[in-house]
């Protein structure tokens, strides 16, 4: 079912990486003279893209190469979630058959039934509010991030030394990070902190519903027909059955794939289908999609 990635230099992700950094300098360095909520938004949407490169990087783009893939996107300039940590967390998500679990796939947004029916009630608040759409833009960076903090303090206490080593290198990549603001960057610091949380936000908008509790490993993966600025942000992530499907190909074959035969992935993931992001904000901004409970899991 996995196609085997394309031989050679992409050159379309390595402009693409090019024009992130640039544009990250220039929305840093130049945009706050003429002014510094243009600065902001072009931060925000840079840092998001940025991630999604990193995901480009951690499937074997933009050359064969792991390790200039990994320094292509080695700079933390989304400050949160170290590369190396994303890089095995969303490895391990690509078993489509754990998808969705609570448990055993970790980008899952689901809870065990029965840990639900024991969390208290202001956490119980808080998880239905982050499964709106605006709630997970704007609660689900600090939800995710704090989770994994946690969770990573735990394994390095326990001796994990690929979760300790990921963190270092973690460090490491902050310093371009902080080299740039101490040289030529002249955004505030804590204008740029709040960009990084938001261009995570922005990442939740792709992951939102990404993935539906169902039967079938392959009906859980959803397919959104959009084109527009969202869709690039993504690098085409929307046609996410399709990524899955053929993890090995770069993101400017997604929407290729998919329209010169949609009626096969559509049939795949049995019609789990969005025509655009703006019908997905119609629907879900302020009301949830799915439960928090998982809905395929006994309950208590």
């Amino acid at each position: 079912m996995n196609s085997k990635p394309l031989p050679g230099l992409e050159p379309i992700t390595l402009a693409t990486m090019v024009g992130c950094y640039g544009g990250l300098a220039l929305a840093t360095a130049v945009l706050p003279q003429v002014s510094v909520l243009l600065a902001f938004l072009a931060t925000t949407f840079t840092i998001a893209l940025h991630s999604s490169l990193q995901h480009e990087a951690l499937h074997g783009h933009p050359t064969r190469n792991r390790v200039l893939n990994e320094l292509l996107v080695f700079p933390a300039v989304g400050l949160l979630i170290p590369y190396g940590r994303f890089r095995d967390l969303h490895l391990a998500h690509h078993h489509d058959d754990i998808l969705t679990d609570p448990y055993d796939d970790p980008e899952s947004n689901f809870q065990d039934p029965r840990v639900w029916a024991k969390a208290p009630g202001w956490k119980k608040a808080l998880f239905r509010v982050n499964n709106t759409l605006l709630g997970r833009i704007f609660l689900g960076p600090g939800i995710s991030t704090l989770a994994l903090w946690r969770e990573d303090r735990r394994l390095i206490a326990q001796g994990d030394r690929a979760v300790l080593r990921a963190w270092v290198l973690h460090g490491f990549g902050v310093l371009p990070v902080i080299w740039w603001f101490s040289t030529y960057a002249t955004l505030p610091v804590w204008t740029y902190i709040i960009a990084a949380y938001l261009g995570f936000g922005l990442l939740k908008i792709r992951t939102y519903l990404e993935h539906r509790a169902y039967g079938t490993a392959a009906g859980r993966t959803v397919i959104i027909e959009d084109r527009g600025p969202l869709a690039f942000l993504f690098l085409n992530n929307n046609y996410h059955v399709v990524h899955h499907t053929h993890p090995g190909e770069p993101w400017y074959r997604m929407q290729k794939l998919y329209y010169a035969n949609p009626e096969k992935y559509q049939a795949l993931n049995d019609g789990y289908l969005y025509r655009n992001y703006a019908e997905i904000f119609r629907k879900y901004l302020f009301r949830s999609k799915d439960p928090v409970p998982h809905p395929l899991m006994e309950n208590p």
